[in-house]
């Protein structure tokens, strides 16, 4: 039987030679459809490009929203672009509570008995129903990378952090597609957590 001592060794070993992943901070934000923009920008409106984010062809928007709920407000909700199909916001459980919602956590997409809640903008308002999640921690990569890790679209994996405040975070869906750049997307909150900041590296353990 292995003791202990050589576990952990062997354990450490695996961690120390497995690939590494760059993290992506994920702040609470909301994706629009084009007739929500128009709704709350103005009538033939197009976001304004302001920051790219590592994955081909998002961004950050110029616009930002105000999100209100029964309780609470926030202010300075960033939009980010491109426009979809469906609007989505994506909140923190602590957003949550200022705002006085309930909202699932969920992987992007899937709005099934999701929250509700309305944005204000500066040309009108816009009611979300059943459209406001607390995302799902998430691994964006390409199939190239599905590969080379060794994982498939929709599989559940670990991944730990490093530093003074290591954590392991299971039950992390990876997601594969051909636009997709490889990174981990995590909400403040986990990232605060595990003491951790855009760029930093977590490692796959499966």
């Amino acid at each position: 039987m292995i003791d202990a001592l050589l576990q952990e060794k062997i354990t450490t070993r695996l961690i120390d030679t497995a690939p590494t992943i760059p993290v992506g901070v994920s702040n609470r934000h909301v994706h629009l459809s084009q007739q929500d923009v128009e709704a709350l920008f103005g009538v033939g409106y197009q976001l304004t490009p302001f920051k790219p984010l590592r994955q081909p062809g998002q961004f950050a928007a110029e616009e930002c929203v105000t999100v209100v709920g029964p309780k609470g407000s926030l202010t300075h909700v960033r939009v980010l672009g491109p426009v979809r199909p469906t609007s989505q916001l994506e909140i923190s459980r602590a957003d949550c509570f200022t705002l006085g919602i309930k909202a699932p956590v969920r992987e992007s997409g899937q709005l099934e008995n999701a929250g509700d809640a309305l944005l204000v903008g500066p040309k009108g308002h816009v009611e979300l129903h059943s459209q406001v999640i607390c995302a799902w921690r998430h691994i964006h990569m390409s199939p190239q990378d599905a590969r080379l890790l060794n994982v498939s679209n929709g599989q559940k994996v670990s991944v730990r952090s490093h530093g003074e405040r290591q954590l392991t975070f299971d039950e992390v869906v990876v997601r594969v597609r051909n636009d997709f750049a490889l990174e981990l997307h995590i909400d403040t909150e986990e990232a605060n957590a595990a003491g951790l900041k855009n760029g930093a590296q977590v490692t796959l353990i499966r």
